[in-house]
């Protein structure tokens, strides 16, 4: 089992105990909204799918809840998948978490754990349009914009403008050392 940590975060791969929170966070349309594969309505069958598909790390999958370490609380969830040409990070938090920049910690160390774990050489990731935050997040690790496409959104059954990142680790290490 893969466990990953930083100052306030503890992210470990998801157990069944975790489908409660998830199907409460990611029933929410306005955090369904912004991620691409993630059904709305999203439902403990859902939620239970992505557990038993994703609660072992390996064939390029690797799939993180975010707790707070300080009292273990369900914030969402991070994880890297293959893509064709290498790693994309995604990530997700239940809206009352969104702001106190979770996300950002728990992207930073997802991606020092693919660089310095893994050996990826980059990671992609993809903002929607109207989802500024999460293009945030990713610039603060250095990420750069990579261009732009139309991608399909399945909460949404739409196809909406998504702004692509590239995050190489030349650039993630000379910051982290900045």
């Amino acid at each position: 089992m893969s466990l990953v940590e930083s100052e306030r975060l503890i992210l470990r791969p998801p157990r069944h105990a975790d489908i409660q929170a998830m199907t409460v966070w990611l029933g929410d349309f306005a955090v369904s909204r912004n991620l691409a594969r993630v059904p709305y309505p999203y439902g403990e069958g859902d939620a239970e799918d992505f557990v038993a598909a994703r609660g072992r790390h390996g064939d390029g999958h690797y799939s993180f809840c975010i707790l707070r370490n300080s009292d273990q609380l369900f914030l969402g969830c991070i994880g890297l998948h293959v893509e064709d040409e290498g790693y994309e990070l995604g990530y997700w938090l239940g809206k009352p978490f969104w702001g106190l920049g979770y996300a950002t910690e728990a992207a930073r160390a997802v991606a020092r754990f693919a660089f310095e774990t893994l050996d990826a050489p980059f990671l992609q990731a993809g903002w929607f349009h109207d989802n500024p935050a999460s293009g945030h997040v990713l610039a603060k690790l250095g990420a750069r914009h990579n261009g732009s496409q139309m991608r399909y959104c399945v909460a949404r059954g739409l196809e909406v403008l998504c702004h692509e990142m590239l995050l190489t680790r030349e650039v993630f290490l000379s910051k982290k050392a900045a």
